[in-house]
């Protein structure tokens, strides 16, 4: 008991991690991508130059380094708690995607929308209190 009680900071700081860099990953793509512009046609020729639009542009690559953040969190906490813990306690990432969406996008997120992320946080908190892990982490050998 006590090693998964040491373990309970780390999962938080990788939770908390992928809560930031997940919402701010896919927003910072959006903004890129609309910087990019509007994808008309898919031939050949226009392809690469949205390729070298999409590889040019530095918000993209922060957006992906976000990501990669986000995914190597994800992939750590994973193996120190339980998935069915993991995804609901980090659902509290729609209040940040709907802060991003406004304050970063300039989007309007309607009275409902808010109502519908608060209701998401409360059940965060509820999946918040159960216990990270059903099962004793397997000791490795030196």
């Amino acid at each position: 008991m006590t090693s998964s009680l040491r373990s309970y900071p780390k999962t938080y700081l990788m939770i908390s991690l992928m809560v930031i860099f997940g919402p701010l990953g896919n927003a910072l793509l959006k903004k890129g991508m609309d910087s990019v512009g509007t994808v008309v046609g898919l031939n050949a020729a226009q392809l690469l130059h949205l390729l070298g639009r999409v590889l040019s542009s530095g918000t993209i690559w922060l957006g992906i380094a976000s990501l990669l953040t986000f995914f190597v969190a994800n992939m750590l906490v994973l193996t120190w708690a339980d998935y069915s813990y993991v995804m609901p306690v980090s659902a509290v990432a729609y209040g940040i995607v709907a802060m991003l969406g406004h304050f970063l996008l300039g989007e309007s997120v309607s009275t409902v929308r808010w109502i519908g992320i608060v209701v998401i946080c409360l059940g965060v908190l509820i999946a918040g209190q159960t216990p990270h892990g059903s099962t004793e982490p397997v000791e490795q050998e030196s």
